[in-house]
Formats: C-alpha cells, structure tokens, sequence
C-alpha cells in the first residue's frame, strides 16, 4: 500500500512524538528500569531493526536518539541515570527508525519494514499489558495448585527445580549464565523473525504471530490452572531444603493462599524458545545455533530460578506444539495441520487435568510419570517435524510454481 507524502511526515513525526513522551514519562521510565524483560524487550527492537538494516545510517541515528532521550531524562529531568535506561533508549530509538524506515521505504522493503514494526510496536503492547493481566488472574485466583505440581515433581523420585537451584546457588556464573539467556528472550525472538523477513515476508507471518499469540493464549491456561513455582511456597527453604520424598508421597494436596504471579503452569518461556527454534528452520547454522543455546539454557533457568517445577517445562512441549499448528497458515487448514493442532491442545489440558485429580496415580511407580514425561516430549518433536515436512514439501511447491510462472511470464 502506497502511502501519500502527508501520511508519511504524519507517521514520522507522530512516532517521534510518542518516543519522547514515553522516555520522558517518570512512571514509564521506572518500569524500565526495574523490569529488566521489558528493556530486554526494548533491546530486541534493536536487534530486529539492526539485523534488518545494517547500514552505519540507522547505528548513528540510534546512538543519536539514544543520546538525546538521555541527555533530556538524565541532565533535564534529573532521572536516575541506569545502563537499563539507556537499553530502552536505544530500543525506542529503533523503533521510531523502523517506523521512518516503513513509511518511507518501497517496494519489497516497504513491506519488511511495515512486518518488522508491527511486530516490534505490538511486542512492547503485549508487554505492556502483561502486567495488569497477571494482576487480574492472581485477583481472579486467589489459591494455587502448587502443592500438586510439588507432588508430581517428587512422585519422579528427582526434585529437579531444587537441584538446579542448588547448582545456580553454588556456581554463580552458570546461574549468571542462565539468567542472561532468561530475561533475553526477546532478542532471540527478534533474531528469528529478521532472519525470516530476510529470505520473505510470508515465511515471518507465521512465527511473527507465534511469537505474539502465546502470551495471551498463556494468561487462559494460568486461570485454568495458577501456580507459582518452588521459590515462591517454599520460600527461604529453597534450594536447599526440599521436603523428601517420604514426605512429599503424604503431602496433603490443596489449593492453597499464596502471593505472586499466577504464571508457572504451562512455561511460557520454554513454549517461546521451542517456538524460536522450530521456525529457525531454513536460517543459518549461527541463527539455528543461538536458538538451540536459549533452548538449553532456559531449561536450566526455568528450573534454577525457581520459577517453575520440572512439570511445567514438560506441559510446555504439547503448549509450544498447539500454537506451531495453529500459525502454520501456509498450509491451509489440512489433516496434518489439524492433527498437530488438537494433540498440543488435547495433552496439554489432558496434563491439566491430570495434575488436578490424578497426582496419586503417578504416585505407584516412579515409572509412570516418568513414562509420561517422555512419551508427551517424544511425542511433540514427532509431530513437530512431520508437520514441518509437510511445511518444506509445501514450500518446494510453492517456489516450484512461481519458476514455472516466472519462466512462462
């Protein structure tokens, strides 16, 4: 869509506009500063914006409008000064780039640039409004299930969020380490969605709405199922005093009152970092490289942070595989696409359930649960790459036809 020489100065001027309201705005700037996932999101602009336009052009601008915003907060309105602060200069900087960058630009690149900032401005709304959904699904669930998700973590006979808690505990640079890749998850989401918008548009649609339909699917399963993690019940006894098994097989399970974010069960984190490394497909070996680094490293910080139990990884498998089959427009709504769709979302709420009323079960041998874990993990890396063949297969057609189209043009 072509757009007029008004539209454009309109667009450009109005991004400038909300960009130093924003960084001008104390409530605003506090929120950056001590939510470090929303400058870490921020950041993940500047990756996007970057990787898309390499050019020393756009790197002066940044550190330009990085250096503006910040001589107007820091000298001016006398704010704090904080390296965080300035990753959320730097990532509004880029956004406003992008926005320039998508209203001026034509052609293919128009359309890159338009995609890129989309999914940049509609990730910081996702965010922005995470805050106050995690506060109504706390209000709207005032008791949690953690006492059971505690339960079927032991019935496994390892009590693995302990165990990693105790390792970050003891070796702070591995703890470091993890957390680093933890709250940078946003850049590896922006890794992905460049590398694709690179090779073509239609190929970033897909994961570019992955990547934002998670949160909000996400807050439906925390008010299906709400649950804390480790950290937040067992308070200063975590990492280091785990009841044993003994006496977690007569564990009285209940919902019970507790304070926190209601945002455990499924992961989030390990669904986002599946979801980067399935639609890495196609990238580069460093690109594949990096999204396998934040699989790894995230499983160990889920689990080190003591923000999760071990089962809330595991429930994330099947969560990730729903929301794959559900984006994989390209294919059109076909057996394979259908058949992955409703096994993420049947073992996902099958798993819901069973944590509710069948943590006894687990409880015979350590074999079934056990069983359990594996066969659902198994289960969604099948499926992952039998629908991701189809996706392959579906795209040699697709170029196939357009050689075809091209030659006979």
């Amino acid at each position: 869509m072509k757009l007029s020489m008004p539209v454009k100065i309109a667009i450009s001027l109005g991004m400038l506009a909300a960009a130093m309201w924003a960084a001008t705005n104390k409530h605003l700037y506090d929120i950056a500063v001590f939510n470090v996932l929303v400058s870490c999101g921020l950041t993940g602009i500047m990756v996007l914006h970057l990787r898309l336009k390499p050019s020393w052009s756009d790197v002066v601008g940044i550190f330009a409008g990085t250096g503006t915003l910040a001589l107007i907060d820091f000298k001016l309105l006398h704010y704090n000064f904080n390296v965080f602060g300035l990753l959320s200069f730097m990532g509004l900087s880029s956004l406003v780039a992008l926005a320039i960058r998508a209203a001026w630009t034509r052609d293919e690149e128009s359309t890159r640039m338009r995609l890129a900032f989309l999914f940049a401005l509609l990730s910081m709304i996702v965010d922005a409004v995470a805050v106050p959904f995690h506060a109504w699904v706390s209000k709207l669930n005032p008791r949690v299930l953690d006492l059971y998700l505690y339960s079927f973590d032991a019935s496994l006979h390892v009590q693995f969020s302990f165990l990693m808690g105790q390792a970050y505990a003891t070796w702070h640079r591995f703890g470091d380490a993890g957390m680093f890749i933890y709250i940078g998850l946003p850049v590896v989401l922006a890794m992905v969605v460049a590398g694709h918008l690179l090779h073509g548009s239609k190929k970033a649609i897909p994961a570019i709405v992955a990547f934002l339909v998670t949160a909000p699917l996400g807050i439906i399963f925390y008010n299906l199922y709400p649950a804390l993690g480790p950290r937040y019940i067992f308070g200063p006894r975590f990492p280091w005093n785990p009841l044993t098994i003994e006496q977690a097989a007569h564990l009285r399970l209940e919902p019970i009152l507790a304070a926190g974010y209601r945002n455990a069960m499924p992961s989030l984190h390990i669904a986002w970092v599946l979801l980067a490394w399935w639609f890495s497909r196609g990238l580069s070996v460093w690109e594949r490289a990096i999204a396998m680094v934040f699989v790894v490293f995230t499983v160990f910080a889920t689990l080190g942070s003591g923000e999760h139990y071990f089962i809330d990884l595991v429930v994330g498998f099947p969560f990730a595989l729903f929301v794959y089959g559900l984006c994989a427009f390209p294919l059109g709504w076909t057996r394979k696409r259908k058949v992955t769709f409703w096994l993420g979302l049947g073992l996902t709420l099958g798993w819901l359930v069973a944590l509710r009323v069948g943590i006894k079960l687990f409880w015979i041998s350590p074999t079934l649960p056990w069983f359990a874990c594996l066969a659902t993990v198994a289960g969604v890396v099948i499926f992952q790459q039998w629908l991701e063949q189809a996706s392959a297969t579906n795209d040699s057609q697709e170029n196939a036809q357009e050689a075809v189209a091209v030659s006979a043009s």
